[in-house]
């Protein structure tokens, strides 16, 4: 993991915005924290009645991020009450920014935490 990202900080905003989540179908709500250029940009997920015009935290995160004019993510924590990983339309989504990104996944139910890469969890990313 990245000595220079301040973990807590990012694990706290991640944990913070999945409490704002717009869950009202699956009741499951996750929290995105991206740390970049010095800033966090946060994302949560935002439920639809028509499922596919939802958007996922880390995606959302990934919004934000590029509506401050910043491209380039140092790390990402992901917040769920259970420990999950980012689906495979967030991973590849991330990977356009940042194919080595450092994630941590958190569960807010357990605090239970676990490292790992972008790299670990899309190996093979399609890349142009």
């Amino acid at each position: 993991m990245s000595k220079h990202t301040d973990w807590d900080a990012l694990k706290a905003a991640a944990l913070a915005v999945r409490l704002r989540a717009w869950a009202p179908y699956s009741k499951f709500k996750v929290g995105a924290a991206i740390a970049a250029a010095g800033h966090i940009f946060v994302g949560c997920n935002v439920e639809n009645v028509s499922y596919p015009v939802g958007i996922c935290a880390e995606r959302s995160a990934i919004s934000a991020m590029v509506a401050a004019g910043v491209t380039q993510p140092d790390a990402i924590v992901v917040a769920a009450g259970p420990l999950v990983t980012p689906c495979g339309m967030c991973r590849q989504a991330l990977v356009e920014f940042s194919p080595n990104l450092p994630v941590l996944l958190v569960s807010a139910d357990t605090a239970e935490q676990q490292e790992t890469s972008l790299e670990a969890l899309l190996p093979g990313a399609f890349q142009f």
